[in-house]
């Protein structure tokens, strides 16, 4: 049998276990964290891609494809995402704002908090944490979206609950 097609096989099926192991440990730390199903779900989802993109690279690099076709392949598809994010940076920003919110912990949903800002500050529940926002209900009923970004940017105070 081919070297290529047994590496290939190999790196299929660790690829499959890793994301499965991936899975088990997240949903298993959401669980602990009593973090939010769909909160789980946008995390492992975000480092499945990765997880495949990277495992896609390996896959070239042992079929032997021509590394310099490739560099300038991912090149021109970074070049593409990356002017493309420029124009909505906060996107990236809040997608890895909501990763480091999931595996730091700073509140959680049911939480009262206080975010501290000087021209805006935010007073109020935790409903959800989303992929993008944070959403919190204040007194008097309101909904409030505020941005992952600037969540993890701000101090936050933790209120006793009313």
């Amino acid at each position: 049998m081919n070297n290529s097609i047994v590496l290939t096989i190999l790196l299929v099926l660790g690829s499959v276990v890793s994301l499965k192991s991936m899975h088990f440990f997240l949903n298993k730390l959401g669980r602990g964290k009593n973090v939010s199903i769909k909160r789980t779900f946008y995390v492992a989802k975000f480092l499945s891609f990765l997880m495949i993109l990277g495992s896609l690279f390996l896959l070239a690099i042992i079929w032997s494809m021509s590394l310099s076709g490739i560099l300038i392949f991912a090149s021109s598809i970074f070049t593409v995402v990356g002017v493309a994010l420029f124009a909505q940076w906060s996107i990236l920003s809040n997608i890895t704002a909501s990763i480091v919110i999931f595996f730091s912990f700073p509140a959680r949903v049911g939480d009262r908090i206080q975010i501290l800002d000087s021209d805006h500050s935010v007073e109020g529940k935790i409903v959800e944490i989303a992929l993008f926002y944070i959403e919190i209900i204040d007194d008097n009923g309101d909904i409030i979206l505020y941005p992952n970004n600037l969540f993890i940017q701000k101090p936050i105070k933790q209120l006793h609950n009313k």
